[in-house]
């Protein structure tokens, strides 16, 4: 979808389609074919006026009187999310949330391809994690080189956050997932997700000591 400056999706409207796939998915499994935006509002807790609004700016999915197909839906929302492809992916730090991210199925079936998981500890180096081979994290500029890779995770301690993102940027990765609690600094062509678990952690803290502010989304 190529987009200029004046007409870009704003990343609210993005940050909730992964939602509205996830629910079209259940639907999908459990047969049934077809749905409203007042249904997918009750589902996901959008407004359906919102849900309308969003899905149009990708295009007119919906017909007035009928609502959606279910599965033309998830296949667009699928495309659009771009997970029609598969992406060649590296994790360094291979403790307990490494190990998780790799060995979740559901990363793999929706095309990320987790080739290796990188480490500096060297108890663990050489190590299978069902199927998953843990590396030096000293071959890891050479490896995602010479394997294409495109994404990079880092689940490492915050001192060495920055360092891993550096090899990242420098190797070509062209987009991080960063869980590491620090602010990493990358080129401005890398794209970076960070999931922060305990900022997430310290909002519900918030919201269960001030709950009149609390408003689900």
């Amino acid at each position: 979808m190529d987009l200029d400056k004046e007409n870009r999706i704003s990343i609210t409207v993005i940050r909730r389609l992964p939602k509205y796939h996830r629910y079209l998915g259940e639907l999908l499994k459990k047969g049934i074919n077809r749905v409203s935006s007042k249904e997918l509002s009750d589902l996901t807790g959008f407004t359906a006026s919102q849900i309308r609004q969003d899905l149009n700016n990708f295009g007119g999915f919906g017909q007035q009187g009928y609502g959606y197909n279910v599965e033309e839906l998830y296949n667009q929302l699928g495309k659009i999310l771009g997970l029609d492809r598969t992406y060649k992916t590296v994790i360094v730090g291979s403790g307990n949330l490494g190990q998780a991210i790799s060995n979740y199925n559901g990363f793999k079936e929706a095309g990320f391809e987790v080739l290796s998981l990188f480490d500096k500890n060297p108890k663990v180096i050489g190590l299978n994690i069902r199927g998953v081979e843990i590396r030096d994290v000293d071959e890891l500029a050479d490896y995602i080189k010479e394997n294409d890779v495109e994404i990079g995770v880092i689940t490492t301690p915050r001192e060495c956050a920055q360092d891993i993102a550096d090899i990242y940027s420098k190797s070509g990765i062209k987009a991080i997932w960063n869980f590491a609690p620090a602010d990493i600094k990358v080129d401005e062509e890398v794209i970076v997700e960070n999931v922060h678990l305990s900022e997430s952690l310290f909002v519900l803290s918030y919201f269960l000591n001030n709950r009149e502010d609390y408003v689900k989304n």
